[in-house]
């Protein structure tokens, strides 16, 4: 039997394959979009740029070389030209431990996100030698109309914002949630998640694994 999952990816990208290798078959079901928001740099000169997601590195116009912080591989792949550093895991606290390690004196880092993050790193960061100059590139909106439901037995969202807008979509399939804060907005909204995983694919696999 074919269990078919939707999420906001394309068929060929890393996290759909990873569905397909569980014995699930991924639909794309895209209910919010990003918007840049071509905003310039907060300052002239940094040393280096963090970098959250895979949209803030299409989105940031960096200077050439720059050494990019990325909290995952396909944020380094969305980044060419530059020196990349991967995180020792794929959050906000191991960018902020990646950070110190390879500039332990500090200095002025841009920090790459989106309009909704949870902001840890400014958190973390105040009072310290490194100096984070947030720098959001792009937003996440519901798509209007939202596109129909497809025929899916499941569904991933991959933001708390997806969440929102799935969840009154949801109500007889299970819903699945990339993180904790994702799995907060479903439980906001009413309908609480059935997994959770952590923002590794490995995580997500042994969700979809417990239910074949």
């Amino acid at each position: 039997m074919v269990i078919r999952l939707g999420l906001a990816r394309g068929p060929e990208e890393p996290l759909s394959r990873g569905v397909r290798k569980c014995g699930w078959e991924p639909v794309f079901w895209a209910v919010t979009e990003l918007r840049p928001m071509g905003s310039p740099p907060p300052i002239a000169h940094a040393r280096a740029a963090l970098v959250l997601s895979p949209a803030g590195a299409r989105g940031a116009c960096l200077p050439p070389g720059m050494p990019c912080l990325v909290t995952g591989e396909a944020t380094g792949r969305a980044l060419s030209g530059h020196e990349v550093l991967v995180s020792s895991e794929p959050k906000a606290e191991g960018l902020w431990e990646t950070l110190r390690h390879h500039f332990p004196d500090g200095g002025d880092f841009l920090l790459v996100r989106g309009e909704r993050s949870r902001g840890f790193l400014e958190e973390a960061a105040q009072g310290t030698p490194w100096r984070l100059h947030p720098w959001i590139t792009h937003e996440e909106a519901p798509r209007t109309p939202v596109p129909a439901r497809p025929e899916i037995d499941a569904v991933l969202a991959l933001s708390p914002l997806q969440a929102e807008v799935l969840a009154p979509l949801t109500g007889d399939i299970l819903r699945f949630a990339w993180g904790e804060r994702t799995a907060a907005a479903f439980e906001a909204a009413g309908l609480p998640a059935h997994g959770v995983c952590e923002p590794k694919i490995e995580s997500l696999g042994r969700i979809l694994a417990s239910y074949l």
